[in-house]
């Protein structure tokens, strides 16, 4: 059976709502689950602490909006992860199966992999915020550190989960005073939540993990759950024509 985490997801005029309550349910996490985006500050103005940079640079390429991914630009398969940083079915397929998926379809240029934040709780959405700080060569192998390290930083008990997440930070360059700036970003975590919710409504998206493969024999062609790698390359094969 293909495991992913179920996200009880409904499509309503406010945005994304679970169950009536507005918010995205995940079933291990203990924090709270995140609401759909809020509405746009008006033109010119800036949600609370929101940097001058985050609203400058959010969007461009090299912003902490920009894309995120490996792998040939012009490779004739794109395949699109959407996933969150405290789901443990993104941390297997990620264990599992990402190793053989980045030396043998990404280094070998046959798809261009695209990572896409899908936050589902709170210290998901924090993480996701961190992991979009850094400079985006480093977005990769900082994700892989923390979903191979879960039970480590999101799920131990008794641990200061920010101080958890510092510590990895640093490990990958970011400076406490740059981590605590990334953490208390509003405009980059309001980003965060619309890019979820434009995912939604755009593919559909209903657990993580799930993908979205194109290519010459497929169109948004949506898939979920941490696949085998030889199930997850049939697909890729299939999307190829």
């Amino acid at each position: 059976m293909i495991n992913s985490r179920r996200t009880l997801l409904g499509i309503a005029a406010g945005g994304v709502v679970a169950a009536g309550a507005g918010g995205l349910w995940y079933a291990r996490s203990s924090e709270s689950p995140i609401t759909a985006a809020p509405a746009t500050a008006p033109p010119g103005t800036a949600p609370p602490g929101t940097t001058a940079t985050s609203l400058a640079t959010a969007g461009s390429a090299d912003g902490p909006m920009g894309e995120r991914g490996i792998g040939r630009a012009d490779a004739p398969v794109v395949v699109r992860e959407f996933f969150s940083l405290t789901c443990s079915h993104c941390a297997t397929f990620h264990r599992d199966t990402m190793p053989r998926v980045k030396t043998e379809l990404v280094e070998t240029g046959k798809i261009r992999f695209i990572y896409h934040d899908f936050p589902l709780d709170q210290i998901a959405l924090t993480a996701a915020a961190v992991a979009r700080s850094l400079p985006a060569s480093s977005y990769d192998p900082f994700v892989t550190a923390l979903l191979a390290s879960q039970d480590r930083w999101a799920f131990a008990r008794g641990v200061n989960t920010t101080d958890e997440l510092a510590k990895f930070a640093a490990l990958a360059g970011l400076s406490r005073a740059a981590f605590d700036a990334a953490v208390a970003d509003e405009g980059l975590r309001s980003a965060l939540l619309k890019a979820r919710d434009e995912s939604s409504r755009t593919y559909g998206i209903e657990s993580t993990p799930s993908f979205v493969l194109n290519g010459p024999g497929a169109k948004n062609r949506k898939e979920a759950g941490a696949r085998p790698y030889d199930d997850f390359a049939r697909l890729v094969q299939q999307a190829a024509g």
